[in-house]
């Protein structure tokens, strides 16, 4: 069965080349770069992996993304993330799809909180024009503008990255409504990368089990994705990658079809198209 982990943020260990921003979000010593991450792969049976920008640690400078992607595109798929409120940015998804073979950008709202934006339209358009897909990061305020979007980009291929934040708690219900409202945009995928950021336990995460299959559900597995939120040791400190992908291997009361679909073939459709 083909595996393709879909959510991997990278850090380099060479600083100089690759400059964090002041005050980065850091992951432990010796975790988190390219190299840590093919370990994990291998070690796990996971053939493809999803390189996104980290924000938290670069902002707009995706330099270790860019040469990270051209220089292994044999298993990775690199997305980055642009500043909607610099006009140049459309230009430049093209040139990094054209240059380094990316293959996606993580969209996230103009420095005014405005998701539906004329600089984050203009970069929809760059990704619909050049064939690229959209990671939507969003939190569940910017519903009513993700649907003005979506509805405006229905050939634009777009994942809704960690569903809204769906977590464990009070608002665990009124997100998961949100959720499911959107999947009646066929064009938008279900990052179901929640479990173990939103669980108030460890491995294996039950309290969110039955949220993901009603995500599931009203998706399709054709249009879900699992990703590990690599390094687990700084995004999932009670979950390892391992757990983590067990969660969906065996745990989840999945059919042998629908893991198929979630655990690689959807991915493979959204960034690894003409591959097996």
């Amino acid at each position: 069965m083909l595996v393709v982990d879909t959510h991997a943020h990278i850090y380099s260990p060479d600083e100089k080349k690759y400059p964090p921003i002041e005050k980065p979000y850091r992951p432990p010593a010796g975790k988190g770069s390219l190299e840590h991450l093919r370990e994990s792969t291998k070690a796990n049976g996971v053939e493809k992996a999803c390189l996104i920008q980290t924000s938290t640690f670069y902002r707009f400078d995706n330099r270790y993304i860019c040469d990270s992607a051209v220089a292994n595109k044999d298993w990775t798929a690199g997305v980055c993330t642009l500043d909607p409120d610099d006009p140049h940015s459309p230009g430049l998804l093209k040139h990094f799809a054209e240059k380094y073979g990316l293959r996606g950008m993580r969209s996230i709202p103009a420095k005014d909180g405005r998701l539906d934006h004329t600089g984050v339209r203009a970069l929809w358009k760059s990704a619909t024009d050049n064939g690229l897909v959209i990671n939507v990061l969003i939190s569940r305020n910017k519903l009513a503008e993700a649907e003005r979007m979506l509805a405006a980009f229905p050939k634009l291929r777009v994942v809704l990255d960690h569903c809204l934040n769906l977590k464990a708690g009070p608002e665990m219900e009124p997100i998961l409504a949100d959720v499911l409202r959107l999947a009646r945009f066929k064009n938008l995928h279900a990052k179901l990368t929640f479990i173990p950021t939103g669980s108030a336990t460890g491995y294996p995460c039950a309290d969110l089990h039955a949220p993901c299959m009603k995500i599931i559900e009203a998706y399709g597995p054709e249009r879900c994705i699992w990703g590990s939120d690599f390094p687990c040791e700084l995004w999932t400190p009670r979950v390892t990658y391992a757990e983590h992908l067990r969660i969906f291997q065996k745990d989840l009361p999945l059919k042998d079809a629908a893991r198929e679909q979630i655990l690689g073939e959807t991915a493979r459709r959204l960034w690894f198209s003409g591959t097996k």
